[in-house]
């Protein structure tokens, strides 16, 4: 029997356990969780899930022009310190590291961060070239972050906090529930939520809802106040938080390239993400003295930042393969209705002005 419906189990027996709790345990359980496991969850082919990363170098080269961008911005300091918490595999730091050249890949240090050892082993192999050159490292989740001058970026970091559904029953809050009949919406009052949700809509309707993250102010301040100045910037799904009330956002469950809301299945075995809450995220962000705070999607974005024309020019020249999988890429990072299309980007300054 999988080993967290044993745990599971006897914790039910003693009541409800709240969807949030239920997702800390399956993602994050030290020996069975779904981010501790020693096999790999990403790619194709027998995996449950892709990301933008697994299509080609589109997004890291998109991201290298706005690290540099950054670098300018802060009058090109010699040491610019590029850190990526959730880094995963590492390929968004190696696709970043790849794209660039000159000055900018002289003054570039990449800090990976991420304690999956699936995704450590994975890392060590896409960033070998530039560890042996001194122009990345590693760093556990637990191991403080010393002041820095630089960026923080991540890929679907957000998503994969623990989070509990509320929902408006036209007479009070509900949150769902693991119970041992399966999950439930029961009563319950959702404290701090409950302002939250009141202030970003004009009247509730039965069955808004959304999502609240618990860990999200830790995790934004942890990574923020060490950023002394700089570009702060995170591509993940997710919604303003009026528009998640209105659709009353969930949990969703990733297994086999199938998505469901069959959450509480599979724990250990499946990924669980919810919407990111882009207007709490940005809100945490002035907290911690980040300005020029906007987000857009991820479509939009690197239609905006990427010179496709030029690329575009310069995969003609490429073995048809190659040209082939660029254009693949392209199309589905930037075409409506596409991968591109379901993800945000938010990016935020902190310290020096232009």
């Amino acid at each position: 029997m999988n080993p967290l419906n044993v745990l599971l189990q006897s914790r039910v027996a003693q009541g409800p356990i709240p969807a949030a709790e239920v997702m800390a345990l399956a993602l994050y359980h030290p020996e069975h969780g779904y981010y501790r496991r020693q096999t790999s969850p990403w790619g194709f082919d027998g995996k449950d899930y892709y990301t933008a990363l697994d299509l080609g170098p589109l997004l890291g080269q998109t991201l290298a022009l706005r690290l540099e961008a950054a670098w300018e911005r802060l009058g090109r300091p010699v040491t610019f310190t590029a850190l990526e918490p959730g880094a995963g595999r590492g390929w968004l730091g190696r696709d970043v590291l790849n794209a660039i050249s000159g000055p900018f890949a002289e003054a570039l240090v990449y800090i990976h961060r991420d304690d999956n050892p699936a995704a450590r082993r994975a890392a060590e192999a896409a960033l070998a070239p530039f560890l042996t050159e001194n122009r990345a490292r590693f760093s556990a989740e637990n191991e403080p972050i010393e002041p820095f001058v630089g960026a923080v970026f991540s890929n679907e970091l957000f998503d994969a906090l623990p989070a509990q559904p509320w929902r408006w029953d036209g007479e009070g809050w509900t949150r769902e529930v693991l119970t041992a009949g399966g999950p439930e919406w029961q009563a319950a009052d959702p404290a701090e939520a409950r302002a939250w949700f009141s202030s970003q809509t004009d009247g509730l309707q039965a069955r808004d809802g959304s999502i609240w993250c618990e860990a999200l102010p830790n995790l934004v301040q942890e990574l923020a106040a060490p950023l002394a100045a700089g570009l702060f910037l995170t591509v993940d799904y997710g919604e303003t938080a009026d528009r998640l009330l209105a659709k009353g956002a969930d949990l969703r469950r990733f297994k086999a390239h199938s998505v469901d809301g069959k959450w509480h299945e599979d724990l250990g075995e499946a990924d669980l993400t919810a919407d990111v809450d882009f207007t709490r995220l940005a809100t945490l962000l002035e907290d911690e003295g980040l300005s020029d705070l906007s987000h857009m999607e991820l479509s939009k974005w690197i239609r905006t930042h990427a010179p496709l024309d030029q690329w575009g020019a310069e995969w003609m020249a490429l073995p048809d393969a190659e040209r082939k999988a660029r254009t693949e890429n392209l199309l589905q990072l930037t075409l409506p209705n596409m991968l591109g299309s379901r993800f945000r980007v938010l990016e935020g300054w902190k310290g020096k002005k232009d």
